[in-house]
């Protein structure tokens, strides 16, 4: 049974009703118990848990100090291209906005690549539009296979691909996909997506399944915070979060909490996501998910991002362009969006040693898949 499936057993509505209708003894509940089910993530994620936000904090803080120590682990994102086919209405890389569009050959990839190498970086994400017809598998495999020597650790968050493209970046080396749902909500997606390929909503939802079954290690989901209901849209990646934790056991879970923020077009969120509802969504998900990676991106601003580090979060970004060649180049008119921390990965590296945490530049290498080592 696929998610597909199993998301397809819940009606929207009833959910929405459901987290509204919690009660304080749900969550205190939900509080006690070891292992949350479904409907106790329903409760601290209702409005009726927000009085209840130092006892989660201090839960979330516990559980992850147990499972990750004092760890974060830093990466960069490198933005490959900005051509988009899709017409996404919130993006800045939507199809019909005259911005200028960029795709960086290989030698301009290796140089944006270098320099986040030499900044220390050894995870990396590569980022493009959703443009297949231009920025296809072939590109991404050679772009992954240049790069290869300079990081331990290369995801990518592109198009959705079938089963047999992610086994192709797995050969050239990718080991990690993000890939956000933007929200679980059939309706409001076929609204915010009127066409191009992205319109198609369970071949998205089915992305993670398809990235699992061809072997890659880590997957990271998540929902664009803002575009709808953020309570029934965190239910919803929950109950996702567990669906793959279930049946991809070998693969390292993540989710991450990206609020909107400006961008080409001029898109004004309709649902914006308070900072207090951001910290209730970061607590309830470690309580949920003790083992999954919990990411903050540089959408957030340097006070909230140094804030929000007890709460549970084990990967940050640090020193992102979202523009193609933005790192060589110091143009950010192609950017996807306008990103709000702007300090350098140095700067960030030295909050987290201040505020007793241990950045972590690499913690995984592929000479740990390599059978031929023996042991």
């Amino acid at each position: 049974m696929s998610f597909v499936d199993e998301i397809n057993k819940y009606d929207p509505e009833q959910v929405r009703a459901g987290i509204a209708a919690k009660t304080v003894s749900d969550v205190e509940r939900a509080l006690s118990s070891e292992r949350l089910r479904p409907d106790d993530f329903m409760a601290l994620i209702s409005p009726a848990a927000e009085g209840f936000l130092e006892a989660m904090a201090q839960k979330a803080h516990r559980l992850t100090r147990q499972r990750f120590g004092n760890t974060i682990l830093l990466y960069a994102p490198l933005y490959i291209s900005n051509e988009c086919s899709n017409g996404c209405l919130y993006c800045g890389f939507n199809a019909h906005n005259r911005v200028p569009r960029r795709t960086l050959t290989l030698d301009e990839v290796e140089r944006d690549a270098r320099i986040l190498h030499n900044l220390g970086f050894r995870h990396i994400l590569l980022v493009t539009g959703e443009a297949p017809a231009k920025v296809g598998n072939d590109l991404l495999a050679a772009a992954a296979r240049r790069i290869r020597p300079l990081f331990s650790s290369i995801s990518i968050e592109v198009y959705p691909m079938e089963e047999a493209g992610y086994a192709q970046m797995v050969e050239a080396g990718v080991d990690g996909l993000t890939v956000y749902q933007e929200t679980y909500d059939r309706a409001l997606y076929s609204q915010l997506h009127p066409f191009g390929k992205k319109r198609d909503y369970d071949f998205r939802l089915l992305t993670p399944e398809r990235a699992g079954a061809a072997g890659l290690r880590r997957i990271g989901i998540g929902f664009l915070q803002g575009l709808g209901d953020f309570r029934s849209d965190a239910f919803f990646t929950g109950l996702h979060a567990l669906y793959l934790s279930r049946n991809f056991w070998r693969t390292q879970i993540s989710v991450s909490f990206p609020r909107m923020r400006p961008a080409e077009g001029g898109f004004s969120p309709p649902s914006p996501v308070s900072d207090r509802s951001l910290v209730q969504l970061i607590c309830a998900m470690r309580l949920l998910m003790p083992d999954a990676g919990l990411v903050l991106s540089t959408r957030e601003s340097a006070a909230l991002r140094d804030n929000l580090l007890p709460l549970g979060i084990t990967q940050m970004s640090a020193g992102s362009c979202t523009a193609p060649g933005g790192y060589a180049d110091g143009d950010r008119s192609t950017e996807q969006f306008a990103i709000d921390d702007d300090r350098t990965p140095a700067e960030v590296c030295a909050l987290l040693r201040s505020r007793g945490y241990d950045p972590v530049w690499k913690d995984w290498d592929s000479a740990f898949l390599d059978r031929s080592a023996g042991c």
